[in-house]
Order: structure tokens, then C-alpha cells, then sequence
């Protein structure tokens, strides 16, 4: 098996190297990956500005763009052999509930996904407060192995892609790896405000809100527990119960 590997945090990232370092053990690999953080860059693809792509080792590139424009380049013409899979992460931080619309290490899976790749996001998910030191990247390289063999064993849709959040505790401590949906954060917390050294004002965006949906068979759920989550994501954002409504409110 050949897999592809990007991420958001960028290629010097302690979590993108414990996956590249777990995953060639059981297949090769090869890394398109951003040559800085884009953390939170959703899902852009850079259009008005040429891409840069440079080596730095055998198998390994780096990009001055997004995580979507590494997986885009990738997979349409700059490697000559089409990988079977594309795994994305490890993601310095949770990827839970509605994070997975701004997240970068999604996006990168998304992007595998919609040029007919089946894809894997990986996570690392703090115990405390967001910025705390994460350690246990190789637990979330493990579980990342299990499920690519997992894959060799049982393929799924090539329009799968799978969001995992593990939490960040040792391999043996963890409380197995659960099926799960999207929960719900609240809303984000207030801008923090200040001003630059020329007393300007400036902004920053809140921290994400806690789980507001977080119940049994949620992601939230699953890691408070102690188990990786696994969520199978689509990317039709159609509301389809609501579009007859739609047609008559159309109609009036």
C-alpha cells in the first residue's frame, strides 16, 4: 500500500512525523505536506498565486500553500504514481463536532476524498486547555496504523472519509476506538481584544466553545471517555428534508 500523508500544522510538526514514523512500517510513504502552520485553513485552494514545491528529503515535499493544495497537487499531476490512501494529521488538537468546518487536517482528508481517494483525519485531542503540551503523539500513531490495516483487510467507498480524535493518553490506557457522530460545540467565546505597539486596536478570534451536544455516541463523548472516536463525515451539505419546504416557500 502507497499513502499519501499531509497535515495543517506543517512538515516540521512533531505529529506528522510520528505518523510518517508508524506508517513505514506497514506501507510507503510519501509526504506532501505545508512548509508552515495553516492550521484552520478549511478547505481553501490557492488560485491568484503559483504554488512552490520543494524537496527535502527522498519521498518528501513541502508547499508554500494549504493543506487542500498539497492533496490537490499531489493527486493531479505532481506525484507519478497515485497513492491508494490518503491519511491525514496528526493534528496538534481536537478536531471535534463543528471544528471539522475550519480544520485544515480535515480539509487535506476532504480533498483526497473528492479526487476519489478513500482518507483518514487524525487528531490529538489535550486533556486541558487548548495550547497544553501534547504527549502522546504515538498513541495517535497507532490507532492510525490499526485502521489502515484495518482498510487493507475491508476496504470502504472510496467517498469515505473518516475523522479521528484520540485522546492524548498512553496506547494502554486507552478505552478503545468507538463509532461515533458529530456532536455540537457552543458558540465560540467573545473576541479578545487589544492594541498593537502604535495603539491601534487589534483582535483576536475567542477560543471554540465547549460541547453543547456531547452525549453518548458522540465524538465529545468518546474521548471524555477515553476512546478514539471514529466518524465517517460526507461532504453533501444538503438539508434534503427541508428542500419541499424550500420549493413552496419558493412559491409563494
Amino acid at each position: 500500500m502507497k499513502i499519501l500523508v499531509s497535515n495543517d500544522d506543517g512538515y516540521l510538526a512533531t505529529g506528522i512525523n510520528s505518523l510518517i514514523d508508524a506508517l513505514e512500517r506497514v506501507a510507503d510513504v510519501v509526504v506532501v505536506a505545508p512548509d508552515r502552520n495553516r492550521s484552520a485553513a478549511s478547505n481553501s485552494l490557492t488560485l491568484s498565486t503559483p504554488l512552490r514545491v520543494s524537496q527535502y528529503a527522498e519521498n518528501r515535499y513541502k508547499v508554500d500553500g494549504t493543506p487542500s493544495d498539497c492533496v490537490h497537487l499531489a493527486l493531479t499531476g505532481f506525484l507519478d504514481d497515485e497513492p491508494d490512501l490518503v491519511v491525514s494529521g496528526i493534528n496538534h488538537g481536537a478536531n471535534l463536532g463543528d471544528d471539522v468546518i475550519y480544520s485544515g487536517t480535515v480539509a487535506a482528508a476532504m480533498e483526497g476524498r473528492f479526487l476519489g481517494l478513500p482518507t483518514i483525519a487524525v487528531s490529538l485531542v489535550g486533556q486541558t486547555l487548548v495550547g497544553a503540551k501534547l504527549k502522546h503523539f504515538d498513541t495517535a500513531a497507532r490507532v492510525a496504523v490499526e485502521l489502515v490495516q484495518k482498510l487493507e483487510r475491508a476496504s470502504l467507498a472510496h467517498d469515505t472519509v473518516l475523522n479521528v480524535n484520540v485522546p492524548d493518553r498512553p496506547f494502554a490506557e486507552l478505552a478503545g476506538i468507538r463509532a461515533t457522530r458529530l456532536g455540537f460545540r457552543h458558540k465560540s467565546e467573545q473576541i479578545l481584544t487589544d492594541t498593537d505597539p502604535y495603539g491601534r486596536p487589534i483582535y483576536w478570534v475567542g477560543p471554540a466553545g465547549a460541547g453543547q451536544d456531547a452525549g453518548e455516541g458522540t465524538d465529545f463523548h468518546a474521548v471524555e471517555q477515553g476512546a478514539a472516536s471514529v466518524t465517517p463525515l460526507k461532504v453533501d451539505l444538503t438539508r434534503h428534508a427541508a428542500v419541499s419546504g424550500i420549493e413552496e416557500w419558493l412559491a409563494r
